[in-house]
């Protein structure tokens, strides 16, 4: 087996990792919280994530994906990218960060939510799109893009109307777009 695969495979695991922590720390904070319920959109979420972690080391393995330097380099820059968003956000959210959708007590208007209304999701769609390409799993890259797509879509929605009863979170977010500040 290339040693850029198994690299690549200890990168996935260690995604892996963490995304179990965060499973973990996550069902620590919903405790005794009033979870949104989302039928079929969180398993769908979930999918995706596991699909992430799996397919692309299984297309990169059995379609025999080379190894592209400068592409690993520019996927693997965009998901460290995310990585720093990732921590930002979680840090900005403290307790109130969950991976279901969990009503915060407070409107939070800190770091990156100070400019967008959904930076979890922008992470989320740089994760999904740059980690295949690591090991050019292009066709994982961009059926898990349009899986995502599709969940985060609902998501959002079922998320907004969520924070849309707390106090103030219309008015902190009327003039923010949901992904990318200014654009969309």
């Amino acid at each position: 087996m290339r040693t850029s695969l198994l690299v690549y495979a200890g990168l996935l695991g260690f995604v892996a990792l963490c995304r179990l922590a965060e499973l973990v720390v996550s069902a620590r904070r919903r405790r005794g919280r009033a979870v949104v319920s989302e039928p079929g959109t969180f398993p769908l979420l979930v999918a995706v994530q596991v699909g992430l972690l799996t397919l692309p080391w299984i297309e990169a393995f059995c379609a025999e994906r080379p190894f592209r330097p400068l592409l690993a380099g520019a996927a693997g820059g965009v998901f460290v990218l995310a990585s720093g968003l990732r921590v930002w956000l979680l840090w900005s959210l403290g307790s109130a960060w969950n991976v279901r959708v969990v009503p915060p007590e407070a409107v939070v208007t800190r770091g990156p939510y100070a400019w967008i209304r959904h930076p979890n999701y922008s992470v989320l769609i740089l994760e999904v799109a740059s980690l295949p390409l690591i090991h050019g799993a292009w066709a994982s890259a961009l059926g898990l893009s349009a899986l995502n797509g599709l969940a985060v879509g609902l998501r959002v929605r079922n998320e907004e109307a969520a924070l849309a009863e707390l106090p103030g979170w219309r008015a902190a977010f009327a003039d923010k777009k949901r992904f990318v500040p200014g654009l969309f």
